[in-house]
């Protein structure tokens, strides 16, 4: 794939947050690094997580991944709705071995992006040999509380699934979110592929954010939102 940099727009998120403008929509940077690429031609939005704006201490894993890494969808104030787009996924050059080319989606961000829902996925888990890896391709988690590894110790197998994706690969990603209630819906499937009974965030509406965790150069294109 041939990816040709148009602009680019380093993180600084102080008292006015830097902004880039997508699609039509304008989005916060927030501990991320983004810009508008060519991808094959197209424009998407590439993203990857700001390790000088939000540090990674590999001996604190649990409490320095699963962070609010996103591109923040401004104007947004969704309670219940559907949220769909495309995404793909790379490891970057640097990318720790424990890296799986995480992306996603948050939604129900609040004001200052202090506590939200999502819903992301391991790409490079979905074809790996070993099946227990492969058991680990999405995972829900809410912030600040419920990040994955507490879910994992407390609720094993009940917050995270098996899905067949692949890293380098455009997968559509369709959330519909009501009440407590999450479904995941993978590459235009008509049912399913991961289904949420009990969310457990604290918030109850606020934006949408298009996620990535460290390791990954993340590609987003074609989001949209029905209420």
């Amino acid at each position: 794939m041939k990816l040709t940099l148009l602009s680019l727009f380093s993180m600084m998120y102080g008292a006015q947050a830097q902004t880039i403008h997508f699609e039509g929509k304008e989005f916060e940077i927030y501990h991320v690094k983004a810009s508008v690429v060519k991808l094959d031609g197209e424009e998407v939005l590439r993203i990857e997580r700001d390790l000088e704006s939000l540090p990674f201490d590999p001996e604190r894993m649990g409490a320095t991944v699963d962070e609010p890494t996103f591109l923040k969808l401004r104007n947004v104030n969704l309670e219940n709705g559907i949220v769909e787009v495309k995404v793909l996924s790379r490891l970057l050059p640097n990318a720790p071995p424990f890296a799986r080319g995480f992306i996603g989606l948050a939604f129900r961000v609040n004001g200052d992006n202090s506590a939200y829902e999502s819903i992301y996925a391991r790409p490079s888990n979905g074809r790996a040999d070993d099946q227990i890896r492969r058991n680990h391709s999405i995972q829900y988690y809410a912030y600040p509380e419920y990040k994955f590894d507490r879910l994992r110790k407390e609720f094993p197998e009940l917050y995270e699934t098996y899905a067949d994706i692949g890293l380098d690969e455009w997968i559509t990603m369709r959330i519909e979110f009501s009440g407590q209630t999450s479904k995941l819906y993978l590459n235009d499937q008509h049912a399913p592929a991961f289904i949420v009974n009990k969310m457990l965030g604290s918030t109850t509406s606020g934006s949408i954010g298009l996620w990535v965790e460290i390791g990954t150069e993340g590609f987003f294109k074609d989001l949209k939102i029905i209420q």
